[in-house]
């Protein structure tokens, strides 16, 4: 374990867009840095937590008209929603940026210019296509069936003058930032983006618009403003008085540490902000943390759900502790993260209420029903100690290591495992033996007071994800400030020895979870949108059920290669996959054992629907499936890919 004194440690989030109210999806990435900057405080580091809202732009713009208000009045409005949801859940951001700050509009009207100067930036003409809720152009070539490539909507023809940034000069150094750095975290998202947007060739970016007004003006040529992406991006820079005088701390705290985003905006950031950086002759980040989606019964988050997933509504119910705990347990990084009400719930009950609760409660009552609530002095060592000693002490060490790879769901695995082996050691000890017999009281006192040892330092590591409960935990084991700070987590025998508890209520009551689903269910039912009347309509695909963009876009595909292949006992039609989807192994179980033997596929590349709930098929987990075509007499055909590097979308 080593100690940070006076290291310094910047941490970002996006700035998010407020077209509308934040959701349990924006939650993550903030959580999940707050959590990091908790953490790093308590290792001794001077740290600058930045998070904010992104504030410009043609969608803001329109919003804002549609409610007869001015852009800057609509987005004061969302941002106080933004505020108050990072309040509810108790994020201790150093500093907030607005795109519309006075000290941001100077600095990033320095920036344009500077690159222009610097011949980065030049003038033509925009003639294209342009998807408004992305605010992105897009090639002919880049859309798919004619549509946004990231989100599926309609674009439309575009047609401007324009300034734009030249993105080639930097795509070598781009490219080795990607695959021969540690700058990318997953790095298995480096081919996909090597492979999409680098090798075909860096297009230059268009970075500024004439045909709206809400942004910042171009300061020699104002008919122009700012588009989003040097606006947004160089937030993370202006925040700290770059090209300002608001702020003095740049050359404190940049280079960044880590970036986090969501996988949507991974491309922004993975390539332009560094291009951005590198012409501006400024050191680029150290980390890019990029995370999938909270997807909801196996959707992406969307208003049309209706507010289920209201944090408000979750926190006050449950905490925002416990909300805090389930979103970043469930979220590996890389991966999309599925959120219902019910594994929430479940979780609740099956790591904080039995897990945790029931280790502090139980530990906490049996010292005040056999000792009065005081420890005796007294000794004596037993059997099972020196392991649950060995589990805590160790602790430290290994969540540090997963917080360096912003791994943040092991981290919290690690810790409840010292949990579930000291719910194991009372079990092992069985203090209430021991209570029954007056020359084992000492050994009863030994075993309660590793007990609480462990409990004070599992707090302390949980402290950074569970900042409003843990403080509770330390006042019923009796421990002080001192007592559970980051330099004796990993230094058994910290707490007096004649320690004092204190009982208090339960932590983390238990939830009965068919009542709780049913109450929930009916705030679902009085906040879902009513539905529109039903018009028929007669389509040229008379027998198919038709399905809109938003669900087609719900369908994960991604190219993956078949590395293993055997048949399943007792089952004539299945063969067992292992699949590598870029982010590691699966196991997919496909009924083509009829079609092909397990030599011709392994090595074969194919496409998989990743975001399928899993399924037991003849004892086999299967995780997914993979696309083939009934071709009548023919049999089954598995759809092929030839050259797609695994962990590719297809579009």
């Amino acid at each position: 374990m080593q100690k940070h004194n006076g290291e310094n440690y910047y941490i970002t989030t996006p700035i998010y867009y407020p077209s509308g109210n934040p959701h349990i999806g924006h939650c993550y990435t903030t959580v999940a840095c707050d959590s990091i900057a908790r953490y790093r405080r308590m290792q001794g580091y001077d740290v600058m937590f930045l998070t904010g809202t992104d504030e410009h732009g043609l969608k803001i713009e329109q919003k804002a008209a549609e409610k007869g208000i001015t852009p800057k009045e609509y987005v004061d409005d969302v941002v106080k929603k933004f505020k108050s949801l990072w309040e509810c859940m108790n994020i201790s951001y150093d500093r907030y940026i607005r795109t519309t700050d006075d000290y941001h509009v100077e600095s990033v009207q320095k920036i344009f210019k500077k690159l222009y100067d610097k011949g980065y930036i030049y003038k033509g003409e925009y003639k294209g296509k342009y998807c408004t809720p992305c605010e992105s152009f897009w090639t002919e070539s880049q859309l798919v069936d004619g549509k946004c490539p990231d989100c599926g909507r309609e674009v439309t023809e575009a047609k401007e003058e324009a300034y734009f940034f030249k993105m080639s000069p930097f795509a070598d150094r781009i490219e080795k930032l990607l695959t021969e750095t540690d700058f990318l975290q997953p790095k298995t998202r480096a081919v996909e983006l090597v492979n999409n947007f680098i090798k075909p060739g860096l297009e230059d970016l268009c970075v500024s618009r004439t045909s709206f007004k809400w942004g910042i003006p171009v300061t020699f040529d104002t008919k122009h403003v700012v588009y989003v992406w040097i606006d947004a991006l160089s937030n993370y820079i202006t925040a700290l008085g770059y090209d300002n005088e608001h702020y003095n701390d740049f050359d404190k705290f940049w280079p960044a540490d880590v970036h986090m985003v969501a996988k949507d905006i991974m491309r922004f950031h993975a390539i332009i902000w560094p291009a951005m950086l590198m012409a501006l002759d400024l050191p680029l980040p150290k980390h890019l943390a990029v995370h999938g989606w909270i997807t909801f019964n196996g959707q992406k988050m969307s208003k049309s759900l209706g507010n289920v997933v209201d944090p408000f509504i979750l926190s006050e119910r449950y905490g925002a502790d416990a909300i805090r705990y389930h979103i970043m347990r469930e979220m590996a990084l890389g991966a999309d993260s599925s959120f219902s009400n019910e594994i929430m719930i479940n979780r609740i009950n099956s790591d904080l209420a039995n897990g945790l609760g029931n280790l502090v409660s139980r530990t906490v009552a049996m010292v005040e029903k056999y000792f009065g609530g005081t420890l005796p002095t007294e000794r004596e060592s037993g059997e099972f100690d020196d392991d649950l000693i060995a589990c805590a002490t160790s602790l430290s060490d290994k969540v540090d290591s997963f917080l360096d790879q912003t791994q943040l769901n092991n981290a919290l695995a690690e810790i409840f495992k010292v949990v579930s082996r000291a719910n194991k050691y009372i079990d092992e000890t069985t203090p209430w033996i021991l209570a029954k017999d007056e020359n084992k009281k000492i050994r009863l006192a030994t075993v309660l007071y590793n007990l609480l040892e462990t409990i004070r330092i599992v707090s302390s590591l949980l402290s950074a994800f569970m900042p409003t409960t843990m403080p509770k935990v330390w006042e019923q084991i009796g421990a002080t400030e001192t007592d559970v700070s980051y330099e004796n987590s990993a230094t058994f025998g910290i707490l007096p020895k004649n320690i004092t508890v204190h009982k208090g209520e339960a932590i983390f009551p238990r939830i009965d979870v068919d009542k709780e689903i049913e109450e929930l269910n009916k705030i679902i039912g009085s906040q879902k949108p009513s539905e529109p009347e039903k018009t028929e309509e007669k389509t040229e695909h008379e027998g198919l059920s038709l399905i809109g963009i938003d669900d087609f876009m719900n369908v994960e595909l991604r190219a993956a290669k078949i590395t293993a292949c055997e048949p399943i006992k007792r089952a004539k039609k299945l063969l067992k996959l292992t699949l590598d989807d870029g982010n590691g192994e699966r196991t997919v179980a496909s009924g083509i054992a009829k079609f092909y033997t397990p030599d011709e596929l392994i090595g074969k590349t194919v496409i998989l629907v990743a975001n399928l709930k899993p399924a037991v098929l003849c004892g086999v987990e299967s995780n997914g499936m993979i696309l083939a075509a009934d071709d009548g007499d023919d049999g089954i055909k598995v759809v092929f890919l030839d050259g797609v590097n695994p962990g590719a979308r297809i579009k």
